[in-house]
């Protein structure tokens, strides 16, 4: 089915793993943490509306206005939204993911967002990734869509699940067996007889989470399951059937006996980090959450209503509720279970992404949290020593009456307790009231962008050097995640529009010294171990580190979405073609490389370059895996100048206008 859907959308390339390929974009999805830079691309692309078929403006990560920066971004996505024909989704409406799918999702269509976790909209029949917002701006300015050809995992279904453990449980045992980074320039594709007992909701929370295994997406089949969900949402006209054919042969395959999962979680501070929740209970927990892109369904609220229904949450813990969009928190106040929630103790806050992103909900220093989130990397949270398990509704509400870690069966056993049998409406609430669409062309152009002050321009990006001499200003291990880099929480989020005051929390949860150090030292570059930059699709991660001077990272490999940021934003990723080598360098070793402009912009040469270490008198050999659409972004400074260059016939630099601050074509 992914060949069919790739097939479908191709524009350029073959449908060869690991050759860089084109696909038409149908659909996008930005949201308010890093749709503010998006809007300010459209804009330096010269774009006068989007060319896309339906493009999306979601506000639901900084929901939490605790000072004016997060509602002027608000303000100001908005009035993009009506000036460039977005449809706009007001704070409080909903997670984009789930709130998309309730609304927008379509089986057969293309969707690409800048978020991570866009790839949950694979549970319908699309195929959906997450990107960098500069490759959303591009496809609303009608550019396909560049990525390698993705490797094809088929995961076969048998069985279904047992009583007690949900959709949730799937994933993690994905996660248990091949880690963060086992689904790496792959997509997850979905088959076999076990998908009867999976709702599309359940197929959300499922490839919701292929994200944190590193996948390009993953892909469900569109079924009756699809069909009835569109049906619940008013949309069965949008309802297709697609499958794959008949005997249709994989790149790798996998099983899972969905009849012998059993409840896991995931440890701190990892996803991959996961066991039976038996091997955790008895751990004492301060604070449980249920909500989030990867439990969004109302099937997940609504089991842990049931159990939680006419008992109390224990006392040593904050029970925290977070819908996932208005539609479904009318649909639980209409069954009941709104008011069993707040009988039983629990929180109940705005449908947004709230914790999650680390916008409120920080737990206490020393206290378990544990929750139905995609994520527990460190810090997160937004307390700096946390401590955050993962897990399904039915594990946390469990936990949340035991008042530690605990296995929903043993609950359930020991209270004598049938599992819920619940009784959800055939047709969801729907409620566009707080959807805006787009105005009309003609209004559109007369609409101004509305700027507050903590909206920086963007930054001019200088191109690549010939010679890039510095040190190794850092020395980073395996599995850095985006949240490391350019963190998430209620300090940094209100500055995702002010690039250099963002600049100031870089790396800092590694090195509380690296801004200082990085002005201090000029050009330089970074060393890291595998899988550099998981997790968040976040640009700000390659954007703020390039305004400290940061020219490259050699590293010995890279997460999807962050290696294609630091492309667009003209920071050179290398790899090391022996990895040994890696061990090697050390901190503060002076680094060069030569002849770079040579080497990139020579189609003939190869990938091969040689890094000399100053400090130690050795040469090691690096590698890049650039396309040369992606060498030319490099060599001009990133993919805007490029583009710029690419419309005006040349690569040198060229008299620009200011617009209220921002740089736009002439």
């Amino acid at each position: 089915m992914t060949q069919q859907l790739i097939a479908a959308h191709l524009v350029e390339g073959r449908m060869v793993a690991g050759e860089e390929i084109a696909l038409r974009v149908d659909q996008t999805l930005t949201q308010d943490a890093t749709g503010t830079l998006v809007m300010q691309e459209l804009e330096a692309l010269g774009l006068e509306r989007v060319r896309t078929e339906l493009s999306v403006q979601y506000v639901d990560h900084n929901i939490l206005q605790a000072d004016e920066r997060n509602a002027e971004d608000h303000v100001f996505l908005r009035s993009a939204a009506r000036r460039f024909g977005l449809w706009y989704s007001k704070p409080g409406n909903g997670v984009s993911h789930p709130t998309h799918m309730q609304r927008f999702g379509i089986p057969g269509k293309t969707l690409i967002g800048s978020d991570s976790h866009t790839c949950a909209a694979g549970s319908l029949g699309m195929l959906a990734v997450g990107t960098g917002g500069l490759d959303v701006a591009l496809a609303m300015a009608g550019e396909p869509l560049h990525l390698r050809m993705p490797q094809i995992w088929g995961i076969r279904l048998d069985g279904e699940l047992p009583d007690w453990v949900g959709a949730k449980d799937a994933i993690l045992e994905l996660l248990r067996r091949h880690g963060v980074k086992g689904g790496v320039d792959r997509v997850l594709e979905y088959h076999g007889p076990g998908l009867s007992c999976l709702s599309a909701m359940d197929r959300h929370v499922i490839a919701n989470m292929g994200a944190e295994l590193g996948a390009t997406a993953s892909v469900f089949p569109s079924d009756e399951a699809v069909r009835t969900f569109l049906r619940s949402e008013g949309r069965e006209d949008d309802f297709i059937p697609l499958a794959a054919e008949p005997g249709s042969r994989f790149d790798l395959t996998e099983r899972i006996d969905l009849a012998s999962l059993e409840p896991l979680v995931a440890k701190p501070t990892s996803p991959g980090n996961v066991v039976p929740v038996r091997e955790a209970a008895g751990t004492p927990i301060g604070q449980v959450v249920i909500g989030s892109s990867a439990n969004p369904g109302l099937r997940d609220f609504a089991v842990a209503a049931a159990m939680v229904k006419g008992r109390q949450t224990s006392k040593e813990v904050s029970f925290d509720v977070n819908p996932t969009s208005r539609e479904i928190l009318q649909d639980l106040t209409l069954m009941g279970a709104t008011f069993d929630l707040i009988a039983a103790g629990a929180r109940i806050h705005q449908a947004g992404c709230l914790g999650c992103i680390g916008m409120g909900q920080a737990p206490a220093v020393g206290q378990n949290s544990l929750r139905t989130f995609p994520r527990n990397f460190p810090g997160r949270s937004g307390t700096a020593d946390d401590a955050v398990w993962l897990c399904s509704p039915e594990t946390a509400a469990a936990s949340a009456l035991a008042g530690h870690i605990t296995d929903p069966r043993a609950w359930a056993l020991r209270e004598d307790v049938d599992p819920p049998r619940l009784d959800l409406p055939e047709h969801a609430s729907v409620n566009n009231a707080m959807l805006e669409p787009p105005l009309p062309p003609r209004e559109a152009a007369d609409v101004e962008l509305v700027r507050g002050p903590n909206i920086s321009a963007l930054p001019d990006l200088d191109p690549l050097p010939d010679e890039l001499r510095g040190p190794a200003l850092l020395k980073l291990g395996d599995n850095v995640s985006t949240d490391e880099i350019s963190p998430a929480g209620a300090q940094a989020l209100p500055y995702r529009s002010n690039l250099p005051e963002l600049a100031r929390f870089t790396l800092t949860r590694i090195d509380p010294r690296y801004p200082e150090r990085a002005r201090e030292a000029g050009d330089h570059l970074l060393v890291a171990g595998d899988n550099y930059g998981q997790g968040s699709s976040r640009e700000h991660a390659a954007i703020t580190p390039r305004l400290l001077r940061l020219r490259g990272v050699v590293a010995k490999s890279y997460a999807r979405i962050h290696w294609q940021n630091l492309a667009n934003f003209g920071v050179l990723a290398l790899e090391f073609t022996d990895p040994a080598d890696y061990d090697r360098i050390d901190q503060g070793d002076q680094l060069r490389l030569g002849h770079l402009r040579t080497a990139l912009a020579d189609a003939t040469a190869g990938p091969r370059l040689t890094l000399h270490n100053e400090t130690k008198g050795e040469d090691y050999q690096v590698t890049h895996r650039l396309s040369a659409r992606q060498r030319t972004a490099v060599l001009a400074g990133g993919a805007i100048p490029a583009a710029e260059a690419d419309l005006h016939g040349k690569a040198a630099a060229r008299p620009k206008v200011r617009i209220t601050g921002e740089r736009r074509i002439r």
